[in-house]
């Protein structure tokens, strides 16, 4: 029998906030964070979600701090705060049964950009040496791993938006491997630079509206045209739940399921039916030994983009039928992360079962399309319930579903 898997720990830096009791407080709020970003001042899309008032200087040192891109700042943080919540020294550990797995979605192309311009105006001699491992995806989980002294297996997953998911899917294994004892899992992203919302606005993936950016973000809703760009990280700590209990950490809740699936159909739009999204869902059911009727909550993917939200709703309706489980999307308001969005979306689904409430989406009026979703809007909704769901989806048809039930299942 596979052992069950807790998440002791939780760390969160997003729009939303810098703790897990910030960025619950903004999420029942149900506003979006979405404001003109000075970043892309002048582009056709002049705005996203950000991580405010962040002093990295402060938060993990001025020498660490101008080492490491922001993407990695974020980490080590969001890690740091983990770690904390879940009641572990790192002085004490058996660091060797620590492991670190991080999903990026990207290369940080804010250095990209700057160091490329060097070479561009013949000037090799001025790119600077840090260049790549300031910015490579897999320093994320190497800063963490030197940070905190973590020297287990130390890896990055990237499978686009969904590399948080798989992440935190991957640690899982290690623990019922009995490879680890302890796994810091979840996804870190920064993609607020010029180069990438120049990408996503050629492909039409962002929202245009430049006059409303807090209306921008509304996903599963009639009038959605696009995400909006965000950023940030979170980190679970996971542990095996009889190793956690005899230590007396406090079990937030239980991992008890994975799946994932490929649509295997195109590069970046989802498969119209949600293939590999139902194949996703059905697999981390199994996996837990639940059954659709089991689901008390769904977080779902919610881009706000009309392919992938059509697709994720007709993938719910299959796997849940008509009558299915209430579904929240909280990209509605911290927009979207990204490689980091499934971690902190799994945050997010811990902190719903621990209150027994479900937060709205932003932005949501109504719907269209055939497949009418319970979408929770306006304010929390109060739902009793054990177990919930939270999906992601990425560019090559890579979906990752993590199933989560509360700690005393």
């Amino acid at each position: 029998m596979c052992p069950d898997i807790a998440v002791t720990g939780l760390g969160l830096v997003t729009p939303a906030g810098h703790t897990a009791e910030a960025n619950w407080t903004a999420l029942c709020e149900g506003r979006s964070l979405a404001a003109a970003d000075p970043e892309l001042a002048g582009l056709p899309v002049d705005f996203s979600c950000r991580v405010a008032d962040f002093d990295a200087d402060t938060e993990i040192g001025r020498a660490p701090a101008r080492r490491v891109d922001r993407f990695i700042q974020f980490a080590l943080v969001a890690a740091r705060r983990a770690v904390a919540d879940a009641r572990l020294d790192p002085r004490t550990w058996d660091a060797e049964r620590v492991g670190v797995v991080l999903g990026v979605g990207s290369n940080s192309l804010s250095t990209y950009v700057g160091e490329f311009g060097h070479l561009g105006a013949g000037r090799p001699d001025r790119v600077s040496p840090l260049a790549l491992p300031r910015s490579v995806p897999s320093m994320a989980a190497g800063e963490v791993g030197i940070d905190l002294g973590a020297a287990g297996p130390n890896f990055t997953t990237a499978s686009a938006c969904a590399s948080g998911a798989t992440a935190i899917g991957v640690a899982r294994d290690l623990l019922r491997s009995g490879t680890c004892d302890i796994v810091l899992a979840g996804g870190s992203e920064s993609a607020r630079s010029r180069m990438t919302a120049t990408c996503f606005t050629r492909m039409r993936a962002l929202s245009r509206r430049r006059e409303e950016p807090a209306l921008a973000s509304r996903p599963f809703d009639v009038d959605r045209d696009g995400f909006v760009l965000g950023e940030g990280a979170g980190v679970l700590v996971l542990e095996r739940a009889r190793s956690a209990r005899s230590r007396g950490a406090p079990v937030q809740a239980l991992l008890r399921g994975y799946g994932a699936g490929a649509d295997a159909h195109h590069p970046v739009a989802p498969h119209p039916q949600g293939d590999g999204a139902v194949r996703a869902l059905r697999a981390a059911l199994a996996d837990a030994g639940c059954g659709p009727h089991d689901i008390a909550h769904v977080q779902a993917h919610g881009t706000s983009t009309p392919l992938n939200d059509a697709a994720e709703a007709t993938a719910f309706t299959r796997v849940f039928g008509a009558d299915g489980p209430p579904v929240t999307a909280a990209k509605g308001v911290v927009g979207h992360a990204l490689g980091a969005a499934g971690a902190i979306q799994a945050a997010y689904t811990v902190l719903a079962l621990r209150h027994g409430q479900v937060p709205p989406v932003a932005n949501f009026q109504g719907q269209d399309g055939d497949h009418k979703l319970d979408i929770v809007a306006g304010r929390p909704r109060p739902v009793p319930g054990t177990a919930a769901v939270s999906c992601s989806f990425g560019f090559g048809g890579q979906n990752a579903v993590l199933l989560f039930t509360a700690a005393d299942w």
